[in-house]
């Protein structure tokens, strides 16, 4: 039996309302005809196939944001003291708000599976027969009332505040001191102890994972090369992702193989995080190795900056080593040993503070070579390891010996020389493959080779951007949240469904989960870059010589092989 608590009211006592149903009528209609909209929206497709999970997360969020906004508009109502419906009819207004709600939810979730199979199938991915529209619901129920319940904790909080200061000062003064320790006090429980227990525990992980070594690589007993007994760098202090370079990539013999003729060992040079205590320290031991192991003897250098882990990517250096027969040296330093976006959000400066050592080291060096004695000097990054090596070089510092060009592939949004040339693009050109004034230094491609410009020669520099319309690492804009980002206007990138559309806050929300969901994406799309491509962007960049088109094609086909 239904336990009444009774209260005296004019005279008469009447039964309080059951907790349940209080909590579920203190919802704003209003708000959550707004909240669903965003709820059905959110469904809708982006970038990168998503899993039920992730999509609740976001149909959460969105639901969340959606009600909030509602709500507002609903307090702006009452602010402007505009008419009021009866109670009677606000009652019928709540229970028809609630019945479009579900409707338009079931009707949006039934559709969502269509909508995810049109990525999917973009990327040649086998479609799914359910989202499990159950499951999706019931997390983005669990983080709808999560949100909503934290927002409802911080208003008890400010009017607990609000009305101790009200005996001291006037209301408005009390409200507006109220509201400002409100926002401190929730902002120093995120960031100061959720945020970072979150990093700390983060950290030792992968600082854990970075001191691991791999049974199955050894340490190198060629004297060339890094992290033998003749290296000046320790084999155990290179960390995880430097012994992986070092040991890795092909052999002289293989490449020599491929191509019926004699070819040297490349020449690879990695100083890790811990092999010295500062990024100028480490740059000039890199510069040291360089030296001891031959690197300025060989046609080429690259100058590689890795990505927030100190992973280099072995589709881009394995491929280039073929193309220039293994006469080709590269260097790199890590800065870092977390991931690319914790790297970006805990240190950013400090990846930009070891590219910038790494290159003014080597190319200080390089430019004291003569000219036709010296290698071919190219730069290269991936991801965070593209934003910090765009960053490295001031094109007046080496416009009177420059470089010869460049390949920075997957550019994070934030990268400055890359926003700067997308915004000042020829008009006609989509901002997914701009073109830049004539094409003549910098050009751009993805999964369709689109270097080789008919009419346009090349200048003594060569930068290739390689991205994909799909990577939301480069096309994440923090304006989207309010505005449709240009890249999502016609004509769209091949790799970019039709059925995306872009909706206020609702859109933001979808990149930004694309954005961790990024490198889950099949190899050539999202932030997972070909083989294949890297050859077709390295063949513009150092234009190797002796290496024919069906050369090109067959180092194609090996590398998709495996």
């Amino acid at each position: 039996m239904e336990r009444l608590r009774q209260t005296e009211l004019s005279g008469r006592t009447r039964p309080l309302p059951h907790p349940v149903g209080g909590f579920l009528r203190s919802f704003s209609a209003s708000g959550m005809l707004v909240g669903v909209l965003f709820f059905a929206v959110s469904l809708t497709p982006s970038l990168i196939p998503r899993p039920y999970a992730i999509q609740g997360v976001i149909s959460g969020a969105s639901l969340a944001a959606g009600y909030a906004i509602g709500v507002f508009l609903r307090w702006l109502w009452s602010f402007f003291e505009l008419r009021e419906p009866s109670p009677r009819r606000q009652r019928t207004l709540k229970i028809a708000a609630a019945i479009v709600c579900i409707a338009a939810a079931a009707v949006f979730l039934w559709q969502t599976t269509a909508w995810q199979n049109t990525v999917r199938s973009i990327m040649g991915l086998a479609p799914i027969e359910s989202v499990e529209p159950v499951k999706l619901g019931l997390v983005a129920g669990l983080v709808f009332l999560l949100l909503v319940l934290t927002a409802r904790l911080f208003r008890l909080i400010f009017r607990v505040i609000s009305r101790w200061l009200e005996r001291f000062l006037t209301r408005p003064v009390a409200r507006a001191i109220g509201g400002l320790m409100a926002i401190m006090l929730f902002w120093s429980l995120a960031n100061g102890v959720i945020f970072n227990l979150a990093l700390h525990a983060a950290d030792s992980s992968f600082q854990t994972l970075d001191a691991l070594i791999d049974p199955d690589v050894a340490a190198p007993m060629d004297p060339v090369k890094t992290g033998s007994d003749a290296s000046l760098l320790n084999w155990d202090e290179l960390g995880r992702q430097g012994r992986e370079f070092v040991a890795s990539g092909p052999s002289g013999r293989a490449i020599g193989a491929f191509f019926g003729r004699n070819a040297p060992d490349p020449v690879r040079v990695y100083v890790g995080l811990n092999s010295a205590e500062t990024p100028r320290e480490r740059a000039r031991l890199a510069l040291e190795e360089l030296k001891r192991a031959g690197g300025f003897e060989r046609g080429s250098l690259v100058i590689v900056v890795p990505t927030g882990t100190g992973w280099i990517d072995p589709a881009a250096l394995d491929t280039l080593e073929y193309l220039l027969k293994g006469d080709v040296a590269s260097v790199a330093v890590q800065y870092s040993y977390l991931t690319s976006w914790l790297s970006l959000l805990v240190e950013p400066g400090y990846g930009a503070e070891t590219s910038d050592a790494l290159f003014e080291e080597v190319y200080r060096y390089w430019t004291t070579l003569p000219h036709d004695r010296r290698p071919k000097l190219y730069l290269h990054g991936l991801s965070l390891g593209a934003m910090n090596s765009q960053g490295s070089l001031d094109l007046f510092d080496i416009i009177s010996d420059p470089f010869q060009g460049a390949l920075w592939s997957g550019p994070p949004f934030q990268s400055e020389l890359w926003r700067s040339v997308t915004a000042d693009r020829v008009p006609d050109s989509p901002a997914w493959l701009p073109r830049y004034r004539d094409s003549s230094i910098i050009r751009f491609t993805n999964q369709e080779n689109d270097l080789d410009i008919p009419g346009v020669n090349w200048g003594a520099m060569r930068i290739v951007y390689l991205q994909y319309a799909s990577d939301p690492v480069t096309f994440f804009d923090p304006h989207a949240f309010y505005r449709e980002p240009d890249w999502m206007k016609a004509p769209r990138g091949p790799d970019v469904s039709p059925a995306l559309s872009w909706f206020p806050m609702v859109t933001g929300l979808q990149l930004l989960a694309d954005m961790a969901l990024a490198t889950t994406s099949p190899i050539g799309f999202g932030h997972v870059y070909a083989p294949e491509h890297y050859i077709d962007a390295w063949v513009a960049v150092v234009d190797p010589q002796g290496v024919s088109a069906a050369d090109v094609l067959r180092l194609k086909a090996q590398f998709r092989a495996h």
